[in-house]
């Protein structure tokens, strides 16, 4: 199997709140606790255990990174529906006003069958969403719709669509391009499968309503596209880097602009993520590369093809780390990975000193061994300790 692995030394106890960071606006897309108690199957409405899943947001918030909430770390569309999600999105913006949290929420149109629906139909379901993100006094993030993928038709159905949604917004929204690596369901997104067209497409639409528009989330992979695109967007209008793999370089920037972040690798790497970015904050853009550098290979390997599964991984390190006390995901998808590549995500993460209480961590991932059939393994490679 892997080499043995000897747990990192402690970290200590969780970092005391922390003022929000300055030289960067940086989200963390958080992910869902599920209630491992619940009688509910992989077709049913999702169960959460909304105590842990709330203290994970105010885990977020202490270190002084942003929440995005109801996004697909959140498994939007990968068993969390959208009542979970309106509630989920409620309960998060009151904990949110009560803290002085910054929160972004994803507005979709989820409600609706995969199949079938209208544009205005998607119209009517995007409004809808929108309006309960306004109403919760939340930013919204204009998720992409596999509903408006199966039913445009060209390219002037997304901009009639999201200028019609633009035009009576309250407050600027974030709008989001989320890549078919991550959702194959998006699959020529903008109204074109090649990337310059779409990309034309989607700056035309923010051109039109600059005013509305906060900012843009990019998550395509794909480093140069990025930065092209974020140096043709007009003054004013954020590119939240969304890419997963290359982020340290990304959100430093060059002399011509830098990407803000709205990340789901920043869900485990909240710690070393917010003390990276005060390094940039100290206009000391080497220590941040030195700081987040090391961090990618743990990215690259949680969000490895089929990337739309980094949730499990995500999932399994927040376990590790103490965050939840048990590693069950809604819909099962704690089986959506492979015992090594979970194995390889542990010892990654605890080589970046990620666990607060490594003896812990290690005992976990002997216990997870263990169901796996591993008992042998477990017991070589992290020993008789506790669980």
């Amino acid at each position: 199997m892997n080499a043995p692995v000897t747990p990192s030394a402690p970290t200590g106890k969780p970092a005391p709140a922390r003022p929000p960071l300055r030289s960067r606006r940086v989200f963390a897309a958080a992910h869902v606790v599920a209630d491992p108690g619940a009688d509910t199957g992989p077709d049913g409405p999702a169960a959460l255990d909304w105590d842990a899943t709330l203290a994970f947001r105010h885990h977020l918030w202490a270190h002084g990174l942003g929440v995005a909430e109801a996004m697909d770390t959140a498994q939007r569309g990968m068993g969390l529906d959208w009542d979970g999600a309106a509630e989920l999105i409620r309960r998060s913006a009151a904990e949110a006003r009560a803290v002085g949290g910054p929160l972004v929420c994803g507005a979709g149109t989820d409600q609706l069958p995969p199949r079938g629906a209208s544009l205005a139909d998607v119209r009517a379901a995007y409004e809808e969403q929108l309006g309960l993100v306004e109403d919760a006094r939340a930013q919204p993030v204009l998720m992409a719709s596999r509903q408006l993928a199966a039913t445009a038709t060209a390219p002037d159905d997304y901009q009639e669509l999201y200028g019609h949604l633009l035009r009576q917004t309250t407050r600027p929204v974030i709008l989001h391009w989320l890549g078919p690596m991550f959702d194959p369901a998006l699959t020529g997104y903008w109204g074109s499968t090649e990337p310059d067209a779409a990309t034309e497409t989607f700056l035309q639409i923010i051109a039109e309503h600059p005013d509305k528009v906060d900012g843009v989330k990019v998550s395509l992979l794909d480093a140069d596209r990025e930065v092209r695109l974020r140096r043709r967007l007009p003054p004013g209008v954020r590119c939240y880097t969304g890419d997963d793999f290359h982020y340290p370089e990304l959100i430093a920037g060059d002399d011509r602009g830098f990407s803000d972040a709205l990340l789901g690798v920043f869900d485990p790497l909240a710690p070393l993520a917010a003390e990276a970015v005060r390094l940039l904050d100290a206009h000391d853009t080497p220590g941040f590369r030195a700081a987040l550098d090391p961090t990618v290979a743990l990215a690259r390997h949680l969000f490895q093809a089929p990337t739309r599964h980094y949730k499990t991984g995500v999932v399994l390190l927040a376990w590790l780390a103490g965050h939840q006390r048990h590693f069950t995901m809604v819909g099962g998808l704690q089986s959506a990975r492979s015992l090594p590549h979970l194995h390889r995500a542990y010892q990654l993460a605890d080589a970046l000193g990620l666990f607060p209480d490594p003896e812990r961590a290690a005992a976990r991932m002997r216990a997870l061994r263990t169901v796996y059939g591993a008992e042998r393994e477990a017991t070589e490679e992290y020993g008789s300790e506790r669980t």
